[in-house]
């Protein structure tokens, strides 16, 4: 299946940003990236900031599909511990700088966090209040602030861990989800 313009230059904006960071997305930036006229990106995006929130879109729309494919089957077929558990598997894997940068600038933009936020409720609701005396709600928010963590580490530091020792705190923190069939 041939990839749309607008994935391309979504695509193109996500190079951008690998290399020079969000600040350095411009139409201009954009452009020589995706190898497309200013106008071009103009008749696919108005400004600066809905081609910003385009990219929040797609990056979020990526890891989701990521988290699907680990859980097999989309959140709304998923138990509350498969959908913790894919979450999981994926959230221990390194992310790229396009995906840390726009989760931290999505944090403090209400609009930018819409999609970023979207996928965590689906995927790994926080505790709710009245878990704090749950056992087993809070064996999974503690799964998920540990592979939130390992995430943060990795991105975070410059120490990088085996695929072997990854995979394996993956699954040991997966592995304290499988007791709990909520």
């Amino acid at each position: 299946m041939r990839t749309s313009k607008r994935t391309q230059i979504l695509e193109a904006a996500t190079r951008v940003v690998e290399r020079e960071g969000v600040k350095s997305v411009t139409f201009d930036s954009v452009a020589a990236e995706a190898g497309l006229t200013k106008g071009g990106l103009l008749y696919h995006f108005a400004s600066r900031d809905d081609l910003v929130q385009a990219i929040h879109q797609h990056l979020a729309d990526q890891w989701e599909a990521t988290i699907a494919a680990a859980a097999g089957k989309p959140a709304h077929e998923a138990t509350p511990t498969e959908r913790l558990t894919a979450y999981t598997r994926v959230a221990t894997q390194s992310s790229t700088r396009a995906e840390l940068l726009f989760m931290l600038e999505g944090s403090t933009t209400p609009g930018h966090a819409a999609p970023w936020d979207a996928v965590m409720e689906r995927w790994a609701p926080p505790l709710p209040g009245a878990g704090a005396g749950d056992p087993d709600a809070l064996d999974h928010f503690i799964a998920r602030l540990a592979a939130d963590g390992l995430w943060l580490y990795e991105s975070l530091t410059a120490e990088r861990l085996t695929p072997e020792l990854r995979h394996a705190l993956a699954e040991r923190i997966a592995g304290t989800l499988d007791r709990h069939d909520t």
